[in-house]
């Protein structure tokens, strides 16, 4: 990992975790770990949720009721969060209603909690500050955005609404929209790459030449600014593949600044050049066209001054 890289850096990353679970179906939270967890008498698992020792996407939940929806990760953890809940965000929010709450992610922020952060993400900053409005509501995750991309990035406030949003994503997305800075000069100013992509062993995407068992990618680029050594790209997606657009251009040859973990670009920014600007969508229920903007990161502009 390139050490000059900038970081969303976390306190005490890490906190021991007991148990793991993937929900796959609704529940309440407290006769769900009754149901799963033999080994911990049923008072002391009541204990450890009052002492804020369960964790649902990274953030501790104290309600009995709590109810667990698809797609969530529970973890119970050895010891207990401190009684702390953040009062404000540290990023901006970009839109917020009684459906979605839309904010700008920095760069160095996981979207959700991994196992080796489990306590700053952005999926905890906005559930802390979405418990502070109200004690019985929750967020829900509708897409993520990688640790080192910053960018516009949608939370659901309901779980029916999350699940439609999700199931219907490559329809009800309209427009994906992309700042990515790279090494050298494009050959053309404009152009389309269609590739294939597969993972290997440790999880990094590769394009394949396997149309079978490959998942087929397709982006378009517009150059927006060069200067003697990079190019500024405008970027848009037509298919969500992991890593998609770092792994598409670093296969031409050109690879996004700072991305460390697909070749080893220059990094005059100390952070991955890649910016998610708009991204645009159908309301799964009312049908309303959600169009959400967000400015070119100061970094860019001071590598590459343009007017924007």
């Amino acid at each position: 990992m390139n050490k000059n890289k900038k970081r969303f850096t976390p306190k005490h990353r890490h906190t021991p975790v007991l148990f793991t679970f993937n929900i796959k179906e609704e529940g309440r939270l407290l006769a769900y770990l009754y149901s799963h967890i033999q080994v911990i008498p049923k008072g002391k698992i009541k204990s450890m949720l009052e002492h804020r020792q369960v964790l649902v996407n990274g953030a501790p939940v104290t309600r009995y009721d709590y109810l667990l929806s698809k797609e969530d990760v529970v973890k119970i953890t050895k010891t207990a969060f401190k009684d702390h809940r953040a009062m404000s965000l540290p990023f901006n929010i970009v839109y917020e209603d009684k459906d979605f709450i839309v904010v700008d992610k920095p760069s160095g922020l996981l979207s959700v909690a991994s196992d080796r952060e489990n306590k700053r993400t952005a999926y905890r900053f906005v559930s802390d500050y979405i418990y502070n409005k109200d004690k019985h509501a929750r967020i829900y995750i509708v897409h993520r955005l990688d640790e080192d991309t910053s960018g516009i990035l949608v939370f659901a406030k309901d779980a029916h609404l999350k699940d439609a949003l999700q199931l219907g994503w490559q329809t009800l997305v309209k427009k994906r929209g992309y700042y990515a800075m790279v090494e050298g000069h494009m050959r053309d100013q404009a152009g389309t790459l269609v590739n294939y992509l597969k993972k290997n062993k440790i999880n990094l995407v590769y394009v394949t030449d396997d149309k079978v068992n490959g998942k087929k990618a397709i982006l378009h680029y517009k150059v927006i600014a060069t200067d003697k050594k990079y190019s500024l790209l405008n970027v848009s997606l037509e298919t969500g593949r992991q890593n998609q657009i770092r792994v598409q251009l670093g296969h031409i040859g050109h690879f996004v600044l700072g991305d460390d973990k697909y070749g080893e670009p220059d990094n005059p920014m100390h952070r991955l050049a890649l910016h998610a600007y708009l991204l645009e969508f159908m309301h799964p229920i009312t049908h309303k066209i959600m169009r959400f903007n967000s400015p070119m990161p100061k970094e860019f502009k001071a590598v590459m001054p343009i007017k924007q």
